[in-house]
C-alpha cells in the first residue's frame, strides 16, 4: 500500500448468523459496501436461517477478549459497533476491552430479539447493558421494543419515542438514535438525541417482508460513516438512506424473512426462468 494512504477501518463485536443476513456477516457486507475495511470479534455462533434460530453457542469470554486485543493491537479501528452480546459476562468483557483500547466511536446496537422472535439477550444481561456498556457508547441505536425494555416505558408513538430517548440518554451514551420502524405510520421516523435537542430523520416506509438484519445493517452503516469521518447527524442520515435502498431492493433467499440487499449499488438479483419439462 502506498505511504500516506489511510483506509477507514471498522470493527464489529457481534454474533455469527449462519444464514448471513444479520450479525457479523451483515456488518461485514455493510462495511465493504460503504468502502470500509471490517474486522470482527465473534461473541456467539448461531444456527440460524430466514425462518428462525435453532441453536446458540456463546464464545468463551477469554476468547472474546483475545480477539479484541488481537485486532486492536495490530489493525485498530476508526469506529466500532456491538451487536449480539447475550450475557452479562460477555457485556462486561466487551466493556473492559473497549476501555482497555480506548475505543471512542462505539455504536451499541442493543440486540435483544431476532426478527424470527427468538430471544438473543438474557434477562440478567439487560442491567449489565444499561450499567456497563451504555456509559461507554458514542451512539446507541435501539428500536422501539428495545427502547421499551431499556427505558421501562411504552414506545408506541413519536411523542413516546422522545421520552424514551431522554431516559436512555441518562444511562450515559453521548447520542441516542431511537428507530421508529416498529411505530405505526406511512413514514419511518428515527430520532437523534444528544441530550439537548432532537433531530428527526424520516423516509417512506418500505413494504417488504425481507427485513432480516435491518438493525445490524443500520448500526454497521453508522459505524462505517463514522469511520470515514462523517459527523454524527450525517452518518445517521446516510446510514438511513443506505438501509432504505437495501430494503427496496431486497429479495427472497429462503422461506422466511430474507435479508436486506447490502450490495444494491453493485449488483441486482438475476431472475432465471425455469425450463418447462
Amino acid at each position: 500500500m502506498p505511504k500516506g494512504v489511510h483506509v477507514p477501518k471498522a470493527l464489529t463485536i457481534a454474533g455469527s448468523d449462519s444464514g448471513a443476513g444479520a450479525g457479523i456477516q451483515a456488518d461485514l457486507k455493510t462495511f465493504s459496501a460503504l468502502g470500509v475495511y471490517g474486522s470482527t470479534v465473534i461473541t456467539a455462533i448461531t444456527a440460524q436461517n430466514t425462518v428462525g434460530v435453532t441453536a446458540v453457542h456463546e464464545i468463551p469470554t477469554e476468547i472474546i477478549a483475545a480477539q479484541l486485543d488481537a485486532v486492536m493491537e495490530d489493525i485498530g479501528a476508526d469506529a466500532a459497533k456491538t451487536g449480539m452480546l447475550s450475557s452479562a459476562a460477555i457485556i462486561e468483557t466487551v466493556a473492559a476491552g473497549v476501555q482497555r483500547h480506548r475505543i471512542e466511536r462505539l455504536v451499541v446496537d442493543p440486540v435483544m430479539v431476532a426478527k424470527s422472535g427468538d430471544r438473543l439477550l438474557r434477562e440478567d444481561a439487560v442491567a449489565a447493558l444499561r450499567q456497563t456498556l451504555l456509559p461507554l457508547a458514542y451512539i446507541v441505536t435501539p428500536n422501539a421494543p428495545e427502547a421499551e425494555v431499556l427505558s421501562g416505558r411504552s414506545v408506541r408513538s413519536e411523542a413516546e419515542m422522545h421520552e424514551a430517548a431522554r431516559i436512555i440518554h441518562a444511562f450515559g451514551p453521548r447520542y441516542v438514535v431511537l428507530k421508529g420502524g416498529h411505530v405505526d405510520g406511512d413514514e419511518v421516523v428515527d430520532l437523534l438525541f444528544d441530550g439537548r435537542t432532537f433531530e428527526r430523520f424520516a423516509l417512506p416506509r418500505v413494504l417488504t417482508p425481507h427485513t432480516h438484519g435491518t438493525g445490524c445493517t443500520f448500526s454497521a452503516a453508522i459505524a462505517a460513516f463514522l469511520a470515514r469521518g462523517f459527523d454524527v447527524a450525517t452518518a445517521v442520515w446516510e446510514a438511513k438512506r443506505y438501509l432504505h435502498r437495501a430494503l427496496e431492493t431486497a429479495f427472497a433467499i429462503g422461506q422466511g424473512r430474507s435479508p436486506v440487499h447490502h450490495f444494491h449499488a453493485w449488483w441486482s438479483p438475476v431472475v432465471q426462468e425455469q425450463e418447462v419439462p
